[in-house]
């Protein structure tokens, strides 16, 4: 018996995911045959906050043990929809809703999503198929160069010491002791990260800051001088475009910095602050509670204090002609990071978007998105990032959880149901550019959450010394290995966290942003990663190719292993190992025979019988034939 209704299957829903405004899509449900139905089922679809509409299915083919029932719509607006099945036998109402059909109450069960979004929404090529490395600018290359105008109050450190992160006797963690990593150290490594296999580079934030991560901006038209001068970041995009790799920057623009040009509350520049005076040019960016010293500040940190971004002279200072967003990406950058997207206002983000674009429009912007960036809402409104007037991509943490997840012992449905869930609610031109991570600046690495132990209720103390054992890094490489190949394989662009194809270790902040450990390096790791970025570049697929999972309590049985394919001519099917054992796959005959021309492309395959080594892959090519 085939099921009621599948919607990643092109027989049920004739367009798989979301779909563009003006779009038509074919809604089919398949109801066994005695079924006493008193009148033909219906597809309801809804907004929120605005009617339900009801489309009568009617039967369109006897399939033998069931009928078929369908119906078509053309989608009209933008936004996030909602829809179930419903039908009337024996006198009572059944519901058609996600893995369930049930009696009864509406409001029991989840709704499908069907995301419609602008039928202009395009997203830039040149990220799609690549590989991103992030950059914390402090931590990863120093060059030794002697840089003018950094301040004073700066804490230097040696190379690779531990970060500092006990607070002072007020209980105030300064972030004041730097490493002195700079543009030009990072343009000296352009050829290893060249060799790694990097398109792109995303640098954690560069513009002038008091604090050594940078998030509390001090002046947005200038770099940090201990990174270079704007023309040392010119320079730096220009020699990277030799390379074929192109230049992000983080945007942080929900909050300056209070010790910044704008807000000044430590008088160290010349120009009045809004913390200094009502009169300052300043003044209306902020929200003063009780003059000066009460203000709105992020997330309650006075060191944070948060803009309106909707003041018209503030959206014009980074939105406008001659304003931040323009001025960089004349610079040289590729596109912007936005910091903590759900604190910026939509308005804001139309406006980015349109200023982003107007300059030109193959420069791309990603916002810090922890959840499903699709149906978000944050402060009670419900965000519209993916709709194509917003947002190109976002960073990917449920992929981040969910290969995290699978790899530590999780169940292979369980991560495709994850993938694919995703896959189905974001537009296509957003899939193809998501920002996939196993590491960022925000979280542990990667290597310590695979091998090491849970963090998440240790002190800092407890953090900073801490590395793995030999057995922990063993195991934690290895996991690390498959996690990996996850990345580099699924829809989206694999992000390297700076260090992590190293083996760097760290748990949270500041562990995570150790210094990059040159001439410790683990070479081979870096060798598997290099690889990985030559093998997904020889695979079109993995530009743009629909995904599909096989299904593992169907066709496998064994959750040491999880198996999908990337379409186009030919497939690619991919069989990924988490586990230490070299395992043999000689049940898939059936499996198989829904493929021609199968063909090994790398690892062991022959007569049927697929073997993936352990913490390894292996791909196949073939073409479906149903």
């Amino acid at each position: 018996m085939k099921p009621i209704y599948d919607s990643w299957d092109l027989s049920y829903k004739s367009i798989f995911g979301a779909i563009k405004q003006g779009e038509t899509c074919r809604f089919t449900i398949r109801l066994a045959k005695d079924i006493p139905l008193e009148s033909p089922p219906v597809l309801v679809l809804f907004r929120t906050g605005f009617k339900e509409r009801f489309l009568r299915m009617n039967e369109v083919t006897d399939e033998g043990d069931c009928m078929a029932y369908s119906t078509e719509y053309t989608a009209r607006y933008t936004d996030v929809h909602y829809y179930y099945f419903s039908y009337i036998a024996n006198g009572a109402r059944r519901y058609i809703k996600k893995q369930n059909v049930h009696e009864g109450n509406v409001d029991f069960g989840d709704l499908f999503q069907l995301t419609v979004y602008n039928n202009t929404y395009e997203t830039p090529d040149f990220l799609k198929g690549g590989v991103m490395y992030q950059i914390f600018p402090d931590r990863f290359c120093k060059s030794g160069k002697e840089h003018e105008g950094v301040p004073g109050d700066r804490v230097m450190r040696e190379w690779g010491e531990t970060p500092y992160y006990k607070p002072d006797q007020n209980g105030h963690v300064w972030n004041n002791d730097y490493f002195g990593g700079d543009f030009a150290g990072i343009q000296s490594k352009l050829p290893y990260l060249h060799d790694l296999g990097v398109t792109c580079i995303y640098l954690n934030p560069i513009f002038e800051s008091h604090e050594n991560h940078r998030y509390n901006t001090a002046n947005y038209m200038k770099a940090d001088p201990l990174l270079g001068t704007n023309d040392d970041f010119e320079e730096l995009c220009r020699e990277a475009d030799k390379y074929g790799i192109s230049v992000i920057l983080d945007g942080v623009f929900s909050h300056t910095g209070a010790d910044s040009v704008y807000f000044n509350k430590f008088g160290r520049y010349p120009e009045q602050g809004a913390y200094q005076s009502k009169d300052s040019p300043y003044y209306s960016w902020y929200t003063f509670i009780n003059y000066p010293d009460v203000y709105e500040a992020w997330w309650g940190i006075d060191t944070l204090p948060n803009v309106w971004e909707n003041n018209e002279d503030y959206t014009e200072f980074i939105c406008g002609e001659e304003g931040v967003l323009n001025y960089w990406l004349g610079k040289g950058a590729a596109g912007w990071r936005l910091d903590v997207a759900d604190e910026l206002p939509d308005r804001f983000l139309f406006n980015l978007r349109k200023s982003v674009k107007g300059y030109d429009k193959d420069k791309i912007v990603i916002g810090e998105v922890w959840e499903d960036a699709s149906n978000k809402e944050s402060y009670g409104v419900k965000r519209r990032y993916l709709l194509g007037n917003q947002l190109d991509s976002v960073m990917n943490y449920p992929f981040r959880e969910a290969i995290i997840n699978f790899v530590k012992g999780g169940k292979a449905n369980d991560l495709a149901n994850s993938v694919m869930t995703i896959a189905e609610n974001y537009p296509k031109p957003t899939l193809n550019v998501l920002m996939n991570f196993v590491s960022t600046h925000d979280i542990e690495r990667a290597i310590n959450r695979l091998g090491g132990e849970n963090c998440d209720d240790k002190s800092k103390d407890w953090m900073a010394e801490r590395y793995l054992n030999e057995h922990e890094y063993n195991l934690g490489k290895n996991r690390l290995k498959a996690a990996m190949a996850l990345m580099f394989f699924l829809p989206g662009v694999p992000s390297i966290y700076y260090g992590d194809e190293a083996g760097l270790q760290g748990y949270k902040d500041p562990f995570n942003r150790r210094c990059y450990p040159w001439g410790n390096e683990d070479h081979e790791l870096i060798e598997y990663v290099s690889r990985l970025s030559r093998v997904r570049k020889s695979i079109p697929n993995l530009k743009d190719g629909r995904i599909y999972f096989v299904d593992n309590d169907k066709w496998l049985k064994d959750d040491r292993i999880t198996v999908f394919v990337r379409q186009g001519d030919p497939d690619y099917i991919f069989f990924v190992n988490k586990s230490e054992a070299n395992v043999t796959v000689g049940n898939v005959s059936e499996l198989l025979a829904l493929f021609s021309d199968l063909k090994p492309y790398i690892g062991q395959f022959e007569n049927n019988v697929v073997e993936i080594e352990p913490y390894g892959y292996t791909i196949i090519t073939g073409n479906f034939i149903g």
